[in-house]
């Protein structure tokens, strides 16, 4: 019998792609290195000379920016091929990468090498530019040892480098999605000891310049190191290609048109906030501000016309507009790399301004003492959590106008507790409250107070878990997993069951008080904008960790039982209330040093002001946690009401049965006799022996009954229970 065969359709005609995206990075990576390095030659800038050091050589000062021009292309490609294998392709089932997440991962690897080198080398160059010596006469390790913890430039290269070998021995050894994205989380630190030193870390509005740099790199990070890492997924061979490009496109152009925003308005703020607009022009340093605008925009131009030409076609499959349009702007990109490094080579124009001593400390100025009217209105914004504040508003907002939308309904006050604890975050670090933080400990614990007890409190009574749970879309089971999916893994994972253990969760959140107060990292801290970022930070985290399963509205890994709950509350108490006696009692002031330089007129004694900052400490810490008592109180209310409806309904439903069988036991119980009783009987078996006989039900008097024996009977309007007045059942 003759079999017919069908032969395969022949593929469309389709012109073939580059074999790989190694060819295009190499080309970036060389231009980043001619334009660090070229420019700075061209410039002639030399930082070294500038501050009355000697001339390190030009093997250093042109080395150094063109070294650090291709650590940092290297960088970018790392969190870029992190951030593919964690979030923009799908992994397998079992949580394992699948082809294209496990080639990012590898390629992670190679650039991470890069990295590391790069880092490494930066090391000894920083010292020799620091120092005004050529590079060779630096490269002794004890020398190397000894000079790298005094200066701010090697010891960010030495954190860098650091995570970089983090990050190079895990792309060597995981395999999954999880810890792809604790890399990816990890790599994201990378950029950011470098980012706080040089030009934005010191002068005046340094606060400023050190935000908005930091939000500038990570931005630049994201976008630069995510288009490389989706060109190399459209430069795939097999059938996978499709199915990652359908995923990763649109997530990224979504994610990119975010960076290039962040990318505007922070790079503005850094250029602007110290330096006026006509001090930039006809200046050298403005020349190259403007030239990195430029290339900005014509990036932001290159991103929409990516948008309209290839990321439909891409999704599909189709990636020839993609490769091509996406080969010129990595070119753009990573030359706009070598721009910035130059630039941060080159000295800003001097505009004369000499700032205060308080100025140069915390980056501003004070008007006055911290008076009521000060603190309210005297506003200074914070980029990090003010920009959080508000984003996490307006989130949160859109989630539940999705829900409303759709006809589900959100409680209002979920909705409150999240608005109020968002504008608590805002008043707290961009009001005056803020402004003096840094430059007065009792303002400064103050501060303390609102974000590591009331700004939690408000915002896990939020629910924000939940909402984003009911608001996201789920990605379903042919799909690929998204945000929702993410979040959950998120919540049910190891790390926050653990962190979420009473005894953990307590731990971190009395027992850190003590560790940043009394160990001496709070005077190390208070000099560095940076480390009272972090504190502001570790506050928030800390107050969430601790009061998320007790009054928490979200799933917490651990479910606390109410009795647990209070006790977990008031175990905290005598800790916080010792904490503020000690500081209020203490003979020697915390970062006395610090204070002391700021010479504020209004605080001649910075122990008295320390003993106020204690007194709050221990009066104002008590009235958040009564909030908490007040909230569990709420909470086990209207859970037994809604036990009750729960109730009713059932009973509405299957007509009383439980009822019913309920008291169908008890009338089986009540007719079928009484149990054997011991009675004594001196003749059968003498004096103190019993023998077990079964009474006549008759001999009970009637109506003798026991009222646990009677049927109980609902209400069926309400949820109560009411004994029966109907006369016992008939014995026999």
């Amino acid at each position: 019998m003759a079999h017919a065969t069908v032969e395969p359709a022949a593929p469309p005609p389709q012109t073939k792609p580059p074999s790989g995206v190694a060819g295009v990075v190499a080309l970036g990576t060389a231009v980043a290195v001619l334009v660090a390095g070229g420019l700075t030659a061209l410039t002639n800038a030399r930082p070294a000379t500038s501050l009355g050091l000697p001339d390190p050589g030009t093997m250093t000062t042109v080395g150094l920016p063109a070294v650090r021009a291709a650590t940092e292309v290297c960088m970018v490609l790392t969190i870029g091929a992190l951030l593919l294998a964690a979030f923009l392709v799908a992994p397998q089932r079992g949580g394992y990468l699948d082809v294209a997440g496990y080639r990012a991962l590898r390629a992670a690897s190679w650039s991470a090498a890069g990295w590391t080198a790069g880092a490494i080398l930066m090391v000894p160059l920083s010292v020799a530019d620091a120092l005004g010596r050529p590079a060779g006469d630096v490269l002794d390790p004890g020398l190397l040892l000894d000079l790298v913890p005094r200066l701010s430039d090697a010891s960010a290269w030495s954190l860098t480098a650091l995570v970089a070998i983090v990050v190079l021995a895990g792309c060597r050894t995981v395999l999954t999605w999880g810890w792809s994205a604790v890399l990816f989380g990890i790599a994201l630190l990378g950029p950011l000891p470098v980012a706080l030193t040089g030009h934005s870390a010191g002068g005046g509005a340094h606060d400023l310049a050190s935000d908005s740099l930091v939000l500038h790199v990570l931005a630049a990070s994201l976008w630069v190191g995510g288009l490389v890492a989706v060109i190399g997924v459209a430069t795939m061979r097999g059938p996978d290609r499709s199915a990652a490009l359908a995923t990763a496109v649109p997530r990224f152009s979504r994610l990119a048109l975010v960076c290039w925003l962040v990318l505007a308005a922070t790079g503005v703020v850094n250029a602007l906030v110290r330096i006026p607009f006509n001090a930039l022009v006809g200046s050298g340093y403005g020349a190259l501000v403007f030239a990195k605008a430029a290339a900005l925009i014509l990036l932001g131009a290159l991103g929409a016309a990516h948008r309209r030409s290839s990321v439909g076609p891409a999704s599909r499959g189709e990636t020839l507009a993609l490769l091509r349009l996406g080969g010129v702007e990595v070119l753009l990109m990573l030359g706009t790399i070598g721009l910035a490094v130059a630039l941060g080579r080159s000295a800003p124009p001097d505009t004369g301004a000499v700032p205060s001593r308080t100025e140069a400390v915390i980056g501003y100025d004070l008007a006055g003492p911290p008076t009521f009217g000060r603190l309210a209105l005297d506003w200074r914004f914070d980029l990090v959590f003010g920009t959080a504040a508000i984003v996490l508003a307006l989130t949160y907002l859109l989630g539940v106008h999705r829900l409303r939308r759709r006809g589900d309904a959100w409680g209002a006050g979920r909705t409150a507790a999240w608005l109020v604890g968002c504008a608590a975050l805002l008043v707290a670090t961009s009001s005056g409250i803020g402004r003096f933080a840094p430059a007065m400990f009792s303002v400064h614990m103050g501060q303390h107070m609102i974000l590591g007890m009331l700004v939690p409190i408000l915002l896990v009574l939020g629910a924000p878990v939940t909402l984003a749970l009911r608001a996201l879309p789920p990605s379903g089971r042919a799909g690929p997993p998204g945000p929702r999916e993410w979040l959950l893994a998120a919540v049910h994972s190891p790390v926050a069951r653990w962190l979420t253990h009473p005894l953990v969760a307590l731990a971190l959140f009395v027992g850190s008080y003590y560790v940043l107060y009394f160990s001496g990292l709070f005077p190390a801290a208070l000099p560095e904008h940076w480390a009272h970022k972090l504190m502001n930070l570790h506050f928030l985290l800390v107050g969430a960790i601790f009061f998320w399963p007790i009054v928490g509205v979200d799933p917490a890994p651990r479910r606390l039982p109410p009795a647990a709950r209070m006790g977990l509350v008031f175990a905290s108490v005598p800790f916080h209330a010792f904490f503020g006696l000690a500081v209020m009692s203490a003979n020697t002031a915390l970062g006395g040093d610090y204070y002391r330089g700021l010479a504020l007129p209004w605080v001649p004694d910075p122990l008295v002001d320390q003993h106020l900052g204690g007194g709050l400490a221990w009066a104002a810490g008590e009235v958040p946690l009564l909030l908490v008592v007040i909230a569990l109180l709420i909470q086990w209310s209207r859970q037994d009401e809604r036990s009750a409806r729960r109730d009713d309904r059932r009973a509405d439903a299957d007509g009383g049965a439980d009822l019913e069988a309920y008291n169908a036991m008890l009338r089986r119980l009540a007719t079928a006799g009484a149990p054997l009783v011991a009675e004594s009987d001196e003749n059968d078996y003498g004096r103190g022996h019993t023998k077990e006989v079964a009474p006549n039900a008759s001999d009970e008097p009637a109506g003798s009954s026991a009222a646990a024996d009677l049927p109980i009977t609902a209400d069926q309007g309400s949820s109560r229970t009411t004994v029966d007045s109907a006369e016992p059942p008939k014995n026999g």
